[in-house]
């Protein structure tokens, strides 16, 4: 079978294709024939190897896939032959916080990942697909869209009328957005891009501030919202952003902190923190019970990932290039044939 992996040495030029023996599952496991990806910034790092130098190699990349079940081991109750089935970024974290060896099982690094034609996975390591989206979309769900859930609705300070500042554009920002709006939220989205905002707008962002025009702008955070701030800061940037979301969120909210596309270290006033009651809540993506609620909710309300292209898993170097390039709104998305 067809797989793709880095091979000898990072870097794009050492994505390559390979051949490997197909595998066949063991007792507890299923082998999916793989459908689709999705790319997750991640990805881009551990392929340059800036995520984790020390990664064994080879190492076929990505967290992200859906396939359908082909063949399962024995014991195996979980699924059956013929279901779609997403994989989980963290294979063996099924429920409640993770510990140092749950922090260990996640896909495309240090384990191999979804860009292969076949994948053999724990029952355990994979959870059904909502039956409206396509491969595609249900991609888009093992990283992004339940770390922006986890983001919305961890800590319970977002109901019907409250107000969250969305950093960004790519795929956790507008699932977040997505996410928030169901709870009746109204958001407020970031982007260095007048276009992008644009489609913030469409997709139902009450505002939009440009970050580069208003480098400071928690202030037209504070004038949109009378004042208060906003209930919940989803916060991607990192070092860079975080002491604007300090400022913009109200006294008593919360900031999710989920990236440093900005850097990872930050000269932070902690007066405010702690004056005003500010909960800063670091979002590691989520066990497969949060992905199971996610998508028992995405069901009910029909809720469609915003993707913003889909290529051939022989175009992924192009595809990781254009993300690395931050030109893309929501996901980008990869055929496995």
């Amino acid at each position: 079978m067809k797989v793709l992996e880095i091979r000898q040495a990072f870097g794009l030029d050492h994505l390559v294709s390979a051949d490997r023996p197909q595998p066949q599952p063991a007792r507890g496991e299923v082998l999916l024939r793989m459908g689709a990806a999705s790319l997750n910034y991640r990805d881009l790092l551990m392929v340059q190897g800036a995520y984790n130098p020390k990664q064994p190699l080879p190492l076929i990349p990505c967290s992200d896939g859906v396939g359908e079940v082909v063949a399962t081991g024995e014991g195996v109750s979980r699924v059956a032959v013929g279901d779609r089935v997403m994989t989980l970024f963290s294979q063996s974290w099924l429920s409640g916080d993770p510990d140092r060896s749950t922090l260990r099982s996640t896909l495309g690094g240090p384990i191999d990942g979804t860009l292969a034609e076949y994948r053999v996975f724990s029952e355990q390591g994979v959870s059904a697909v909502p039956e409206h989206l396509s491969d595609a979309e249900a991609a888009t769900l093992t990283c992004a869209g339940v770390t922006a859930w986890n983001a919305i609705n961890k800590g319970g300070v977002v109901d019907e009328g409250g107000t969250v500042l969305v950093l960004g554009t790519g795929g956790v920002a507008v699932f977040a957005l997505q996410f928030a709006q169901l709870l009746g939220a109204k958001v407020i989205i970031t982007s260095s891009s007048d276009e992008k905002l644009d489609r913030a707008r469409e997709l139902g962002a009450v505002a939009g501030i440009n970050y580069r025009q208003d480098p400071k702008w928690a202030k037209k955070v504070k004038d949109l919202t009378d004042g208060q701030g906003v209930d919940l800061v989803v916060e991607v940037g990192g070092a860079e952003t975080l002491p604007q979301s300090v400022l913009a969120v109200r006294p008593g909210g919360q900031i999710s902190l989920i990236g440093n596309l900005g850097g990872g270290v930050a000269e932070l006033n902690l007066i405010p923190v702690f004056m005003r009651g500010v909960r800063i809540q670091g979002i590691l993506v989520g066990s497969r019970q949060d992905v199971e609620a996610m998508s028992s909710v995405i069901s009910q309300h029909e809720m469609r990932p915003v993707i913003d292209r889909v290529l051939s898993w022989t175009e992924t170097r192009q595809a990781l290039e254009h993300l690395g390039a931050g030109r893309h709104f929501g996901k980008i998305c990869l055929r496995i044939s």
